[in-house]
């Protein structure tokens, strides 16, 4: 693994280590590469706009934020964000990491395909979002100048990338549709899985036994 990318200098601490050994094992060879892409564009993208980080939280945030689309850490009854962010929160925990700041990689895990939000934040959580954006949907590349984003292409390829994240979406939560309410997640489902129909709030509303 290359340990300067675009001039953004990927953690290699004994935690750091363990942590993409965590998502070498458990991960595919898509989501190990598009983590470390969030990583780095993630940190291109506060490099622009001049903000300090703490890079090992944000490659923390980076390398767990899909882990729980995985069989290792998915639940039966939980978004996958929130399943990532536990993951997260739990390794970090045993490893002797203080609440105050497996908190803070927790909040960028959970909100990462939150819009806007992540954004008001500190930049270890807004940079995750950030990092997201860029490698999937091409928001904010305007940020990441053309020589950056081809060092980092290079280094971890977009190998069938856009129908492969799709699916690893549908196989991380189509057992538990009910966890997407409210959430991007449910467009996967309508693509993906036969039968499926989003909740409408609206018809959550007008079934609230409360009346009125």
């Amino acid at each position: 693994m290359d340990k300067v990318v675009a001039g953004i200098q990927i953690p290699d601490s004994k935690l750091a280590r363990e942590a993409t050994g965590l998502l070498r094992e458990y991960g595919t060879p898509l989501l190990f590469a598009h983590s470390l892409r969030v990583y780095l564009f993630g940190a291109i993208r506060g490099r622009h706009r001049g903000l300090t980080v703490d890079h090992e939280l944000l490659y923390f945030g980076a390398v767990f934020h899909d882990l729980g689309l995985t069989a290792k850490y998915r639940s039966t009854d939980h978004r996958f964000e929130v399943d990532s962010a536990n993951a997260a929160r739990d390794f970090l925990r045993a490893n002797g990491i203080d609440e105050s700041t497996a908190g803070v990689v927790w909040d960028a895990i959970a909100l990462h395909t939150t819009p806007e939000i992540p954004w008001h934040k500190r930049p270890e959580i807004s940079l995750v979002t950030g990092g997201v954006e860029a490698d999937v949907l091409g928001d904010g590349l305007g940020e990441i100048p053309d020589r950056d984003r081809d060092a980092v292409l290079t280094a971890y390829p977009r190998i069938e990338f856009k129908r492969g994240i799709v699916r690893a979406f549908h196989d991380g939560f189509a057992h538990k549709p009910m966890t997407t309410f409210g959430t991007m997640n449910t467009d996967v489902l309508e693509r993906t899985l036969p039968g499926y129909r989003r909740t409408n709030f609206c018809d959550l509303i007008a079934a609230n036994p409360l009346g009125g």
